[in-house]
């Protein structure tokens, strides 16, 4: 497999990175991570570039709402390295002049990731925060939590926050997964990787499950190796220096990978295709920075690495199949670029 980049822009502390409809195409939205904008760029011709917002930053997470095309929920005010009291939810949407509308929801202190989950004809928002407070940066003895909402109509409309769960140190790590016809959550924290399942119709309790115990800062999950089961990819542990896969065998989850470079702040897993090949996506801020992508060979029975870039330190990825072809949007928030590679077998 081999990659093609181009830079779209110079953006400092560039690090969140969305693909959703906007003007009635896909666009690659990025935003900062400090005080500073929201850009998109349309995805198929890359020619197009429009501002979301300049300011205040401080995003950490976007997401499109279902059903809504052009709309979205974001992150905004996580700024400081340990001081994150303004996490806020802001709701964007069109405003019919090119431009968008954006209106701050609720505070929620430590907001770091966050979903939105359909099943049975319902949209639920599932928040995860980092802790509860910090006194400094290595400060971890206050929990974070995870809350969930029924969507509301419009922005206007309040969100009716209830606790999940409050006891799960650096929650940090967040990824969606389909399974039996509707979204569910996957969460990794000090405690490990636990599965949220927003109820059926009818009902409003979650369930939370519990399906790995290690430390874990961030994980998604595939069918790499075509077995009809799904493989876990993580980052162990916090901010951590692993980048592992895991399958399920007899029940239990085993270790069958682990990236070849040892270094702190790994960042980056994310699960897609590329060139009709199911992969998981790696990255890390620390050590040679790489953005690499990680297959399997069914012939020779193995897992094969593809070095997509270095140097660069990724904080986010996502990877969209486009009609001419695939390719990663990636925030290379260490080298300060919202950056493109095209893929190619």
């Amino acid at each position: 497999m081999k990659f093609t980049k181009r830079i779209l822009e110079e953006q400092d502390h560039c690090y969140a990175v969305a693909v959703m409809e906007a003007d009635g195409a896909p666009h690659a939205f990025f935003a900062a991570e400090n005080r500073g904008g929201c850009f998109a760029w349309d995805c198929d011709t890359l020619t197009r570039r429009k501002a979301v917002w300049e300011q205040p930053g401080g995003t950490m997470s976007i997401v499109p709402i279902p059903g809504r095309p052009g709309e979205f929920l974001a992150v905004q005010k996580f700024f400081r390295l340990y001081d994150w009291e303004e996490a806020c939810l802001v709701w964007a949407r069109p405003d019919g002049l090119g431009g968008y509308q954006v209106k701050e929801l609720f505070t929620l202190p430590y907001l770091h990731r966050f979903d939105l989950l359909q099943r049975d004809g319902r949209t639920w928002f599932i928040g995860c925060t980092l802790a509860a407070h910090k006194q400094t940066r290595d400060d971890w003895s206050c929990p974070g939590s995870v809350y969930t909402a029924p969507l509301p109509q419009s922005p206007e409309q309040p969100f009716e926050l209830s606790v999940l769960r409050d006891d799960l140190y650096q929650n940090h790590g967040y990824a969606r997964l389909r399974r039996d016809g509707y979204d569910a959550g996957l969460i990794t924290c000090g405690q490990g990787v636990f599965l949220a399942v927003p109820p059926p119709a009818g009902e409003r309790d979650w369930k939370l499950e519990q399906l790995m115990d290690q430390p874990t800062s961030d994980a998604d999950v595939i069918d790499i190796d075509g077995d009809g089961e799904l493989e876990i990819a993580a980052i162990e542990p916090f901010h951590g220096s692993y980048f592992r896969i895991y399958k399920q065998l007899n029940g239990v989850w085993e270790q069958v990978f682990q990236h070849p470079e040892v270094s702190e702040f790994y960042h980056v897993v994310r699960a897609g295709t590329l060139c009709g090949r199911p992969v998981f996506l790696g990255g890390c801020r620390r050590g040679k920075q790489q953005l690499f992508a990680v297959t399997w060979d069914a012939e020779r029975r193995r897992f094969e690495t593809h070095i997509v870039d270095e140097g660069v330190g990724p904080s986010n990825a996502v990877i969209y199949n486009g009609p001419s072809g695939d390719c990663i949007f990636a925030a290379d928030r260490e080298a300060a670029q919202a950056a493109v590679y095209f893929a190619e077998d």
